[in-house]
């Protein structure tokens, strides 16, 4: 679950959010990084290469100021039924993830996290503003906004120039 600003958020700095095991998150503790945010599923066809293209992204970039955020979410197919102690052992184990996993949330309706609302305002798919299915990416820059939106079939690794590009290197 996440909660929402009592005002109007300005970036995803003002958004906190439970992580897999249940512990209140500030993203603002991530103030000064480049963000890849994703909506993740265990049991997606595009899991394998979305999780290996990522864990090779966060081992290259980490230390120059890149992190992953995966959110798991099952509203696509019913494709991440797992607790969040399963998922993270899922990520853990199976893929030896790095990057933080989060609590199980809902990206599109009524029930949306809030987090997800906020990321959707400024960069809209070709469906209008809903997340179309498990693995879109949004890329948030060192000032926490949104600076990309990429469909759930864009490969990890093909963002790399745009990752670059905001850690200051392209």
């Amino acid at each position: 679950m996440a909660s929402q600003p009592s005002e109007n958020p300005q970036s995803i700095y003002n958004f906190t959010v439970k992580d897999a095991k249940g512990n209140e998150v500030s993203l603002s503790d991530y103030k000064g990084k480049v963000l890849l945010i994703i909506n993740v599923a265990s049991k997606c066809g595009m899991t394998n290469s979305n999780y290996t293209e990522l864990n090779q992204l966060y081992d290259k970039y980490k230390d120059q100021g890149l992190q992953i955020l995966g959110f798991p979410c099952n509203q696509f197919g019913d494709e991440e039924p797992g607790s969040n102690s399963e998922i993270l052992e899922f990520v853990c184990t199976r893929f030896n993830s790095q990057f933080p996993i989060f609590h199980k949330i809902e990206v599109n309706g009524e029930n949306a996290a809030p987090l997800y609302k906020f990321l959707k305002l400024g960069k809209w798919g070709i469906f209008g503003d809903d997340i179309q299915w498990n693995f879109a990416k949004f890329l948030v820059d060192k000032d926490g906004q949104v600076v990309g939106r990429y469909y759930p079939t864009t490969s990890p690794l093909s963002m790399e120039y745009d990752i670059r590009k905001l850690l200051g290197f392209a």
